[in-house]
């Protein structure tokens, strides 16, 4: 079993603390490795480590720096296979998602590693004369990357690969529940020795003690957290102390609007496919469907036969199955509960609606509600497992308005093959991401951001590569000089 260590400007390091913290398979409940549970010390010697390294490191020509995280890629790409394994084992995602995951986290590098070349200031004419007004793009400086267990990998790429390339350092924290896939990367860099020390750095341990101190770090420029609400507004509080920038993606309550005009069989297929992505555990997933009332038996009985032939088990036996398991016993009560709450005030199970009947594993079974009311705590809250609420509505401005009506505002999709109804959706929607007749999943190069509760600014392409830079104004003024 490893014993990871952490990993502080170029070398592994003991924590100062003697607790170690248990990780899980969560197909088998055994325990794979260790991590130890990181303190206050430990994270304040990796963020001195990167604020020391992030000078010199900034200064490095954006072309070196391309070919390092294009580098980095490319030896991802290399130990895919490892890192596809060591997902599964870890997350309990199916073959297929661990594999599109790994394959998205390399594409990631790579795309990153194009804008080394890319990245620009302006320059602004000046009101006086003899004078030029320059706006160039600087780092941010030292980035606290906060990793979320459902994506570990992809995640990591998306925090470490933006910081490369834009000049910052980093102290990446993963998850305490899925640290193995960020040892084995951090194993990775060491051995490839293309980072200056310090660079790159890795903390283990309890997000409440180590997420805490380095957002409220005076060293920290800004702190990039994926997670939930709550764990979003501590950061905010720790960060107030310092006025530090923050970057939070905070959880989704995806609805999915299927129309009259919509096709009917297409919806099912892709409302299947972002319902089960990672059990259910995604913030992008669809987590409520509005469905008009015209269509909505049709609907209902092939999307409840649909749910049914989900197969799920343990990914590392079957790589054909299509879900693996929640990640926590907690997350199995958590969902049983308010699949047992929406039962309670009336909703109907058309399949599913318990645990499954496993020996070992944290195993749910796909489940779909029916006669759901908007009030319910289903509709209200992100439930995070494979369970998909159903509504019905009579006219396209009242889904819209259900839709609306939610702390949460990251994700959303339209299933019609009505022009007019794509363009009054689309513009009546307010979530960062809508997905008309697809499934529910963001590209490199777009914007994944949300409105309300669900973040403050983004990730991914030129908009997301902007968070890592400050912006600096220098007035030029010139001697005017006929001689």
């Amino acid at each position: 079993m490893n014993k990871h260590q952490l990993y502080v400007n170029g070398e592994y390091i003991t924590s100062t603390s003697d607790e170690t913290i248990d990780i899980v398979n969560p197909s088998t409940e055994e325990t794979i490795s260790q991590i130890p549970n990181g303190t206050e010390s430990d994270a304040n010697k990796a963020i001195e480590a990167a604020f020391k390294a992030q000078k010199e490191w900034g200064m490095v020509p954006s072309n070196e720096r391309g070919k390092i995280v294009r580098d980095i890629g490319l030896k991802l790409y290399e130990n895919r296979n490892r890192f596809i394994e060591l997902l599964i084992e870890e997350q309990g995602k199916s073959f297929e998602m661990a594999s599109g995951e790994v394959d998205l986290a390399i594409d990631y590098f790579q795309y990153m590693s194009e804008w080394a070349r890319r990245i620009e200031g302006e320059i602004l004419p000046s009101d006086r004369p003899n004078e030029n007004i320059f706006i160039h793009k600087r780092p941010i400086g030292v980035v606290a990357g906060i990793v979320p267990w459902n994506f570990p990998v992809f995640i990591l790429a998306r925090k470490v690969a933006t910081s490369l390339i834009t000049g910052c350092t980093i102290v990446l924290k993963p998850s305490q529940q899925t640290p193995n896939t960020a040892a084995a990367f951090t194993k990775m860099l060491h051995d490839m020795d293309v980072l200056p020390k310090g660079v790159y750095n890795l903390i283990l341990g309890k997000g409440s003690t180590i997420g805490n101190v380095m957002a409220s770090h005076e060293k920290v420029a800004m702190v990039t957290m994926t997670g939930s609400i709550p764990a979003g507004v501590k950061v905010m509080e720790a960060a107030a102390q310092n006025i530090t920038k923050v970057n939070l993606e905070l959880g989704g309550k995806a609805p999915a609007i299927v129309t009259e005009h919509a096709d009917i069989d297409l919806a099912v297929e892709h409302i299947t496919k972002s319902r089960i992505i990672n059990a259910g555990q995604a913030c992008t997933n669809a987590e409520r469907v509005y469905v008009h009332e015209s269509v909505a038996e049709d609907f209902t009985q092939k999307m409840t036969e649909a749910m049914s032939n989900v197969t799920y088990g343990d990914p590392k036996g079957d790589q054909s199955l299509d879900m693996g398991p929640l990640v926590s016993q907690d997350r199995i009560d958590e969902v049983d509960k308010m699949v047992k709450t929406a039962i309670s005030q009336g909703a109907k199970v058309t399949t599913g609606g318990e645990p499954a009947n496993e020996k070992k594993g944290f195993f749910y079974k796909p489940t779909v509600l029916t006669h759901v009311t908007h009030d319910m705590q289903v509709i209200e809250d992100e439930i995070f497992g494979p369970v998909l609420p159903i509504v019905t509505y009579k006219k396209l401005d009242d889904a819209i308005d259900m839709a609306n009506d939610s702390v949460y505002g990251l994700s959303s999709s339209v299933y019609t093959d009505n022009y007019h109804q794509v363009m009054r959706l689309t513009n009546g929607l307010r979530f960062g991401e809508t997905f008309v007749n697809r499934e529910n999943f963001e590209a490199v190069q777009g914007y994944h951001a949300g409105f309300r509760k669900s973040g403050i600014g983004g990730a991914d392409g030129k908009h997301g590569l902007h968070e890592f830079l400050s912006t600096q104004v220098v007035y030029m003024q010139y001697k005017d000089d006929h001689q």
